[in-house]
């Protein structure tokens, strides 16, 4: 369950902690005071996405935490929303929206008036069906998520292959052409960067090698050494005298020796010096087709690399399809018997899954104030998607004298709040811990609201169950009852004691608090709601016996006193 939820800067809700009991808790407030904020807060507990109109007013951050208790263990959730990014935090330590949804993963359902147009359309309906799909029905869903993906990739074969096999054949056989000239020219870019200044050195040889000579005949015997020998000699003798003249002898003695290195090695580059035209005429072919590449292939030694290793990629890739063109219409054809036979399988669990959610449904229904609704969840077949074979939609009757019909067409809204949570609750949302109801009785009111009220009272006996309502009727069967009130551009949200709980009460009924006809309605409401446990407690009965799970090992049974008259 969750136990607390703090929220700083939450649209109008400037600050707000609020400690969440066992059982029904009613949230209720004028128009306008943003008492659906505090439901808000929860899908961004569960890692919802986050977009930046929550951030009110106060800071440039919106801040929210909250406390879930499962048996013996705590767990501290928090998230902070600002212009630029979200953060997520599991018991203070940094976390990502994924892992706080994996954290509240079937903890928490919510239903809100949105959801009125989930049971409208094919794909809400579907995804309502395919949360109660038997183990037969999870594995052919995901056999049929398979043969479709598969089923894709071939038919993108197929179309790549097109109808010209010949184009293709073409195209392959001048990528092994440019392949192989790549090949045999073997370029190697540590031997073929230097070809330009190689050619440059023979070209010049002649002349090269007289610059050597002259440089050479410089530093021979009656050259530089020479008088470098000279000068140590000198220097010898002035160090007898002087000893710092040691150290200049020493800098002269490493100064001949690097001029006697650089001496061999201008003698050695001399040697290899030779005017040689037939190796210049094959570096000069050698440049020539390196550049006769480069034109074709790319600007440089690295280019040529790259569209070689891009040309044998295609190559392959072509050899494949070519391959497999000899029988890619056989498995087009496997492949779609493929998706067929599981999108059948699928197709058959959902409308086990239909049927069973159609039952429940009713019973909800009648829970909710209706004598003989009909329901029918209906599956029928249509062309393969990636979903399925299968098309899902809803038909319903208020009572079963009338033919059932789309519920878009014929429902009231009234009639569509309590479809919606009827439908809800059947797909398997009752198994939550947490389940939060956002306005989910719009449109009704009288005694069907005091059905609702009874139904929400019953689903809280072993959950914790939150109600955003503006009924009366509804807020009388709380166990808790929280308002939001408004002043100026802030909302403040308090837990109401049992005096301000009737003031409350007596405002959504009269919109007067100080109305004495109020005041009394308002106290046989809560009366009426404290009797009406003899008639939620043999409807638990039956939920608990047709859904032994909505007993979790999360939230301890609620412990509920029964009035005396209830047998």
């Amino acid at each position: 369950m969750l136990d607390e939820i703090v929220v700083h800067n939450l649209g109008l809700i400037r600050q707000a902690n609020v400690r969440l009991a066992e059982g029904l808790t009613v949230i209720t407030g004028e128009t306008g005071t943003g008492k659906t904020l505090m439901l808000g807060a929860l899908p961004l507990l569960r890692g919802d996405k986050a977009g930046k109109g929550i951030i009110g007013p106060a800071s440039t951050t919106c801040d929210v935490s909250g406390r879930l208790i499962a048996g013996d263990a705590e767990t501290t959730i928090r998230r902070t929303v600002d212009a630029s990014r979200s953060r997520a935090y599991i018991d203070g330590a940094a976390a990502t929206a994924g892992a706080l949804a994996e954290t509240l993963a079937g903890a928490v359902a919510i239903i809100g008036q949105h959801d009125q147009l989930t049971i409208t359309t094919p794909a809400g309906v579907r995804t309502l069906v395919d949360r109660l799909l038997d183990q037969d029905g999870l594995r052919a869903a995901e056999r049929y998520a398979k043969a479709w993906a598969a089923h894709r990739d071939v038919l993108g074969e197929a179309e790549e292959i097109g109808g010209d096999l010949r184009s293709l054949e073409r195209e392959r056989d001048t990528l092994a052409f440019q392949i192989a000239e790549i090949d045999e020219a073997a370029i190697d870019p540590d031997t073929d960067a230097d070809l330009r200044q190689r050619v440059i050195r023979l070209r010049n040889a002649d002349a090269l090698m007289a610059d050597i000579d002259r440089a050479l005949r410089a530093l021979g015997d009656d050259g530089a050494e020479a008088h470098l020998e000279t000068a140590l000699a000198a220097l010898d003798g002035a160090s007898r005298i002087d000893p710092e003249v040691r150290a200049l002898g020493e800098r002269l003695i490493e100064a001949t020796s690097s001029l006697r290195e650089a001496t061999s090695d201008i003698a050695a580059f001399g040697t290899d010096l030779e005017a040689d035209p037939s190796a210049l005429e094959a570096l000069e072919d050698r440049i020539a087709l390196i550049n006769g590449l480069m034109r074709k292939y790319g600007d440089s030694i690295e280019d040529i690399a790259v569209f070689r290793k891009q040309a044998a990629e295609r190559h392959d890739r072509l050899t494949g399809l070519l391959d497999a063109s000899a029988d890619i219409g056989r498995r087009i054809e496997a492949a779609a018997a493929e998706v067929s036979e599981a999108g059948s399988d699928l197709t058959d669990a959902r409308r086990r899954a239909a049927a069973s959610m159609a039952v429940d449904a009713t019973g909800h229904l009648c829970d909710l104030g209706f004598t003989s609704p009909v329901v029918v969840v209906d599956i029928e077949a249509s062309e393969p998607n990636r979903h399925g074979c299968d098309t899902a939609s809803v038909q319903w009757a208020s009572t079963e004298g009338l033919t059932p019909q789309p519920v878009s067409a014929i429902a009231s809204g009234g009639e569509l709040s309590r479809l919606v949570l009827a439908l809800t609750l059947a797909s398997g949302s009752a198994e939550a811990t947490v389940l939060a109801f956002d306005e989910i009785d719009t449109g009704i009111g009288g005694t069907t609201a005091l059905a609702m009220g009874q139904k929400l009272k019953a689903l809280a006996a072993h959950r914790q169950v939150v109600v955003v309502s503006h009924l009366p009727q509804v807020a009388a069967f709380a166990d808790e009852h929280i308002v939001v009130e408004r002043e100026g551009a802030d909302a403040t949200v308090r837990r109401l004691d049992d005096e301000e709980r009737l003031v409350e009460l007596t405002r959504m009924l009269s919109g007067m608090t100080e109305s004495v006809v109020g005041r009394k309605h308002a106290a046989e409401l809560v009366t009426l709601a404290r009797a009406s446990a003899c008639r939620i407690r043999p409807l638990i009965d039956r939920s608990l016996a047709t859904h032994p799970s909505l007993v979790t090992s999360d939230l301890p049974r609620r412990r509920t006193v029964w009035p005396s008259t209830c047998s």
